[in-house]
């Protein structure tokens, strides 16, 4: 008879978007925000208008594989309101695509700090930093930044938890072995 631990990991695996309450111990649903905070009201609009516009153009010259004009346009958005978290965000996935996972990290940290670990901004800097952390090897460090993010309401950091439970990772392996099993051994074998 499954555990409702071990039922809760099954549901994870199976419906990976669905909030998985208090499997791995978490308890997600409870404290995910229930409403998304304006994070930019505070600033004005004309200055947040063109921070915005920076930004975009940022983003689009990354993605054009131009990372050296995306981090310029990021620093520019990020000199007009240095106190906006966003910008932060963005200039440390175009840092990490060029390889300075320091930098990136100095970034997501300095976008946490400004947006109080709340919101959509801070929702983006903690999966970040927690992919950075995964692929540095510190899934410890990875974990608490996917469960943050995941109360946050991020449906990857759920699935990221997910992948970084242990008892998630071995029912993979006897599900995958049971499906092996039940589909016998190949002809030609």
């Amino acid at each position: 008879m499954a555990t409702p631990n071990d039922q809760a990991v099954l549901q994870a695996i199976f419906n990976p978007d669905t909030p998985f309450g208090n499997a791995a111990g978490l308890d997600l649903g409870e404290e995910a925000e229930e409403e998304e905070v304006d994070e930019d009201r505070v600033f004005p609009q004309e200055q947040l208008e063109q921070s915005k516009a920076l930004e975009l153009q940022g983003v689009m010259a990354a993605e054009a594989g131009d990372l050296s004009t995306a981090l310029e346009r990021f620093g520019q958005a990020i000199c007009l309101l240095p106190e906006r978290a966003s910008a932060y965000n963005n200039r440390a996935q175009a840092r990490r695509l060029q390889g300075d996972v320091s930098g990136a990290l100095e970034d997501l940290e300095r976008a946490v700090a400004l947006s109080g670990g709340r919101g959509r901004a801070a929702r983006q800097a903690f999966v970040q930093r927690g992919l950075l952390a995964r692929l540095q090897g510190r899934d410890d460090d990875a974990r608490r930044d996917f469960e943050r993010a995941a109360r946050l309401g991020s449906p990857f950091a759920r699935r990221q938890l997910v992948l970084l439970n242990p008892y998630a990772a071995l029912c993979n392996r006897m599900l995958a072995d049971v499906v092996a099993q039940l589909r016998g051994p190949r002809a030609g074998r």
